[in-house]
């Protein structure tokens, strides 16, 4: 078997980065900056007043001045300040020439055209130089970031209207076995409702890729090999059950003669052994365990490193929060297991009840642990690495995160 790291390098170095396209800085949330961003100008532009106040020489500290004009911000003014003089200032106004600092309009006593400065006054007192946020020529945004809310205001604030990211990851996902049927039919007593593929389709919206239903498929060899031709198109193909070693599992053997090259096909890991990674092309093939808190479970681990590699962020390798447990904690060990739990700023409490077929499980926790074969007992108080669900936890290089 494969054990989770090697698992994991496997995917970082066999999943490719996929192209680029060119969107509205405003469309682009979320996405990956494909290109470096030089800024084309100094910001600020130039040297601007940070606050309401007066332009003054320093030597006239302590000193009564006459009031000589106002400057607003937006004006392009020809005042010159001299000794004796003060000119009112606007907060982002340009500062005019001979100005050596600025005195906030609280600091200052007025009487009518005159003002009386006070006695401590430092030279570029309040003054914002051109380029000390962003100098022009320089790289403001680099490659691999991710596109925010505060990265598209400094975009914005350099003009740029539209910008290269990384498009949408295209996901196709369908669920194997005669047994399962859609949430939206009728089923009969034999039957179950296939809960896997909406959870898969739905989790891969919320880490912002574009995704695509096949339509359930018949546990035959033929059945399958239609599906997988009709996804071929997409990035990744994600599916669950028909992975083990039961007399109709065919999955496995449907996609190799697709042509997929397999990687690996179990891992050392409980719950979600019967994982298996391989590719048809540049097709990412992701086949999952058909019980649902195992399927879940492995694509938080697996499916998620693949996204984020595939989308060209610098950080990619997987990472995690660590806070200290709420209560002792008990395990049978022998294997590296994963165990799902609530988080918060203070602790980690595990799920009293979640087996591989469980549900509801999945539904109350926020993150899980991975705790290594040795380990059978952890200490009330403990510090543990939870690896979060509601949240990305990417590193720019490799972290340990089994406990």
């Amino acid at each position: 078997m494969t054990t989770i790291t090697e698992a994991l390098d496997i995917i970082y170095q066999n999943t490719s980065i996929i192209d680029s396209e060119i969107l509205p800085i405003e469309m682009a949330l979320g996405r990956i900056i494909r290109r470096d961003y030089v800024a084309s100008f100094d910001l600020p532009r130039f040297d601007n007043s940070a606050m309401d106040g007066y332009a003054i020489k320093c030597s006239d500290a302590s000193s009564t001045v006459e009031l000589d004009s106002i400057i607003y911000a937006g004006d392009d003014p020809t005042s010159i300040v001299q000794n004796g003089k003060a000119i009112k200032i606007m907060t982002g106004a340009p500062i005019p020439k001979g100005c050596e600092a600025i005195v906030p309009i609280e600091r200052v006593e007025v009487n009518q055209n005159q003002i009386t400065l006070p006695k401590d006054i430092e030279p570029n007192a309040h003054i914002r130089r051109a380029g000390e946020d962003i100098k022009k020529g320089s790289v403001y945004i680099e490659s691999g970031e991710r596109v925010t809310a505060y990265v598209i205001a400094i975009l914005a604030s350099q003009g740029v209207t539209h910008i290269e990211v990384s498009r949408e990851i295209r996901v196709s996902v369908f669920g194997t076995g005669d047994e399962l049927r859609p949430h939206f039919e009728k089923i009969e007593a034999y039957q179950l409702y296939n809960s896997n593929t909406p959870m898969f389709l739905a989790r891969a919206k919320e880490l912002g890729c574009s995704v695509g239903y096949i339509i359930n498929s018949s546990d035959d060899i033929d059945s399958l090999e239609e599906s997988i031709k009709s996804a071929l198109n997409s990035d990744i193909i994600i599916t669950s059950g028909g992975v083990s070693m039961g007399d109709k599992d065919f999955t496995k053997e449907a996609f190799i003669n697709q042509g997929m090259r397999l990687y690996f096909d179990k891992v050392d890991i409980k719950p979600g052994k019967p994982t298996a990674f391989g590719k048809i092309g540049e097709t990412i093939i992701i086949n999952l365990a058909g019980n649902p808190l195992a399927s879940m479970v492995n694509y938080e681990i697996f499916v998620r490193a693949i996204i984020a590699k595939m989308r060209g962020g610098k950080a990619y390798y997987q990472s995690y929060i660590t806070t200290r447990l709420r209560d002792e904690f008990k395990i049978k060990k022998g294997k590296y297991s994963v165990t799902l739990g609530v988080y918060d700023n203070n602790s980690f409490t595990p799920l009293c009840k979640q087996s591989p077929g469980m549900i509801s499980p999945i539904q109350k926790a926020n993150g899980f642990i991975i705790t290594s074969p040795n380990i059978e007992y952890i200490p009330k108080g403990s510090e543990v690495k939870v690896i979060p669900i509601d949240k990305e936890a990417y590193s720019s290089k490799w972290e340990e995160f089994i406990i």
